[in-house]
């Protein structure tokens, strides 16, 4: 019972407003402290054990804070990978800057991503992203199959025309990128155009296929991906909502229940007396009857004084 209890408190300080609220407060104010002790000279030079003391502060709030969600979740906080990754960040800032493993002080920076991990909104948005990484590789595979397909192809329509942006494979691949982005692509395209005016139709085509098709095919499988992610969100709700509300309902039942129960039973202990006392006049008579038929019997049996005898 006292676990439980412990328990109970622990789930309703976590799924409070105030404790969101206050653990975001404290991973913003523990990033610009860990933007300040980036300035080393200057007037903040002297503020090095202030910011060692406020990171003091803020590692034993982290991990206040992991011990209760730690206690509300049980064993399904190990199940969720996100209270991993804070676990791994607020683990980070311990290790001592001393020893071997001081380089790893340098991924408690990390901790800003915290802030993915505490709101909801955010955290959906990147596992949409995972979500959409199956999706992503198989544009992108096709995506790198075009770009090597077009730069082989523009390394021998063009290696002689402009060799700086064609001369060879390598050269010829980072230009077919920059085409990609549509980074200066006028400059890569123009020797060649120049020289040869048909060009256009392999720079345009190229342009057309990879950056306004396939590149909005990555946009459309991210996008896809995060309407599967929010939908698959809000139907959670819908089941712990629905889940609430039947629990809910059978609590209700059962009290009503108890409640019938108890009045059934005071109806009981109510109504034995009266057929107590509705049984005992007829037991009497029944019992006293018998007795006055026998009194009777005996006045007017043979011999009694009102009775004629024969012969008189």
């Amino acid at each position: 019972m006292a676990v439980s209890g412990l328990r109970s408190r622990a789930r309703a300080i976590v799924a409070s407003g105030w404790f969101q609220a206050a653990i975001v407060g404290a991973i913003l104010l523990n990033s610009v402290t860990l933007g300040l002790e980036t300035y080393e000279d200057g007037p903040l030079a002297h503020a090095g054990p202030l910011l060692d003391a406020a990171e003091v502060v803020f590692i034993a709030v982290f991990t206040v804070e992991l011990l209760i969600k730690g206690v509300a979740q049980g064993r399904a906080f190990f199940r969720d990978p996100w209270n991993w990754f804070d676990v791994v960040v607020v683990g980070v800032a311990v290790v001592p800057a001393s020893t071997g493993f001081g380089v790893l002080r340098m991924l408690r920076i990390l901790r800003i991503l915290r802030l993915v991990s505490v709101l909801p909104q955010m955290r959906t948005i990147v596992s949409a992203l995972f979500h959409a990484v199956p999706g992503m590789g198989t544009v992108i595979g096709l995506l790198l199959i075009v770009v090597y397909t077009a730069a082989v192809l523009g390394e021998r329509l063009f290696h002689d025309i402009d060799p700086e942006h064609f001369g060879d494979l390598g050269a010829t691949l980072y230009s077919m990128f920059m085409l990609l982005t549509m980074e200066d692509w006028p400059d890569v395209a123009q020797t060649a155009m120049d020289r040869q005016p048909l060009a256009w139709v392999f720079f345009v085509g190229y342009i057309v296929v990879t950056a306004f098709i396939l590149l909005n095919l990555v946009i459309g499988v991210i996008v896809t991906a995060l309407e599967q992610e929010v939908n698959a969100h809000r139907w959670q709700e819908d089941q712990e909502l629905e889940l609430a509300q039947h629990d809910a309902v059978m609590t209700q039942l059962r009290a009503l229940t108890a409640q019938v129960a108890v009045l059934t039973e005071q109806v009981r202990e109510l109504g034995a007396p009266g057929a107590a006392a509705a049984e005992g006049p007829a037991g009497a008579a029944e019992v006293v009857r018998p007795d006055a038929e026998a009194v009777a019997a005996q006045d007017v049996g043979p011999g009694a004084a009102g009775e004629p005898r024969r012969g008189e």
